[in-house]
């Protein structure tokens, strides 16, 4: 495994707000049947996203597609939640020199003013992607680059889509654009690993096999557990879920201390999220970054209201980074002598961990020795099935999104209205 999970500081014995032995077991009980179950779905097929890491034979299509992008100065990637954080998640990982990735997930005309002005559009190529194809945001977005590459738009753009007509497929047919298939069975927020994070991350530098490896490893471990306790995920969603069902725990936080799973947070937090909320269940989500965020959260997390679960996410990061002077002339900053800038964040995320602990807020660690592609995968999958097994555990559905459609119409009315008083 590329990462260890560690929840002593989620348990009663050493936090005093943690879950009983008797809890976590009753847990731990319930989310077994959880594993056969999703075990059962993977090989009849009935859960595609299941069977993403085993999958090779989309590789070359995709390398292929990467290569002819790469060749590009910027690429442009259009899409919202579930289709812009995954890949986000995974380019953030990508080596210097590369392609410049720009994703826009939002709709602020300011934002795509300054972005087409820093451009060329004989220079750039555009991926917008939308699994339903009729998300507004994605639609406006694409219309706002399809203007602004004019004639070089055919050539240098592709829509990944569901394979049937929508308005995004119907508008990239009639203009001639390449159009690649968004599984229609594979929710956006669990799409990482398929073309939508995949082919971002290739044109980044990601090596999508060893991604994929990764995030098998902990889909296999998992699947093939006897016992919940032998299953990372399961254990994950136990210890969560119980907090909240017999602590009044109302909120989780994943706080990396790895800049570069700051978007990894905010992935998260759709998931979680979008997932879990329902019939009045669920936690809500916070993403915070170390050691940023003990500098504008931690007093509240440490001395604010006791309902929190806190995952802090540690990287092996002693002894890496700039050095500090032998001697330093201040005898108060003795602490800091000959230390590398490693050394602080590797003291500042052990003393977070021990500091919620000793404060009652339980907190469970999660060590990264490396962080790549394989260690990301990784990650990835083991809170994809963390989300499914806890939404088992409050008896929810993990794959739809009832309350969000309601906005979507409400907005859709508003600029019906909208229109409709200009006309007059």
């Amino acid at each position: 495994m590329s990462y260890r999970q560690d929840i002593a500081g989620c348990l009663a014995d050493n936090c005093k707000a943690g879950v009983t032995a008797a809890e976590l077991d009753d847990a731990l009980r319930r989310a077994a049947p959880a594993l056969p179950k999703l075990a059962t779905m993977q090989r009849n097929g009935s859960l595609p996203l299941l069977r993403l890491p085993a999958r090779r034979d989309d590789i070359a299509q995709i390398k292929s597609l990467a290569a002819e992008f790469g060749k590009f100065k910027d690429v442009i990637v259009l899409g919202t939640g579930g289709s812009s954080l995954g890949g986000q998640t995974l380019v953030a990982l990508a080596p210097p020199g590369r392609t410049r990735i720009h994703f826009m997930d939002n709709v602020d005309p300011h934002s795509f003013t300054l972005l087409f002005d820093a451009l060329d559009p004989a220079k750039t190529g555009l991926i917008a992607i939308s699994k339903s194809g009729g998300t507004a945001e994605t639609l406006v977005q694409f219309f706002a680059c399809m203007d602004w590459l004019s004639r070089r738009s055919a050539a240098r753009t592709i829509v990944i889509t569901e394979p049937k007509s929508n308005p995004l497929r119907d508008l990239a047919i009639a203009r001639k654009l390449r159009t690649l298939d968004h599984d229609p069975n594979i929710g956006g927020r669990y799409s990482v690993l398929s073309i939508v994070g995949l082919l971002p991350a290739m044109i980044a530098g990601i090596d999508v096999a060893a991604l994929r490896r990764g995030a098998g490893a902990v889909l296999d471990a998992t699947l093939s557990a006897k016992d919940p306790r032998d299953a990372a995920p399961a254990v994950g969603a136990a210890v969560s879920v119980a907090l909240n069902q017999r602590h009044g725990v109302v909120s989780t936080v994943v706080m990396p201390y790895v800049d570069r799973l700051a978007h990894f947070g905010l992935w998260f937090r759709q998931l979680w999220a979008e997932s879990l909320g329902k019939d009045g269940k669920g936690t809500t989500p916070i993403r915070a970054v170390g050691t940023v965020d003990q500098h504008s959260q931690l007093q509240l997390y440490l001395d604010g209201p006791a309902d929190k679960m806190f995952s802090l996410v540690m990287l092996a990061q002693a002894g890496k980074g700039p050095r500090m002077p032998a001697k330093l002339a201040d005898p108060n900053l003795a602490y800091l002598a000959g230390k590398r800038m490693g050394d602080l964040i590797d003291a500042e995320q052990r003393a977070t961990a021990q500091t919620l602990i000793r404060n009652g807020r339980p907190t469970r660690i999660f060590t990264l020795e490396r962080l790549d592609a394989q260690s990301i995968g990784a990650l990835l999958m083991h809170y994809m099935l963390e989300t499914m097994i806890a939404a088992e555990l409050w008896g929810v559905n993990a794959f739809d999104q009832p309350a969000v459609e309601q906005g979507k119409v409400l907005a859709r009315q508003y600029l019906g209205e909208k229109g409709r008083v200009k006309a007059q």
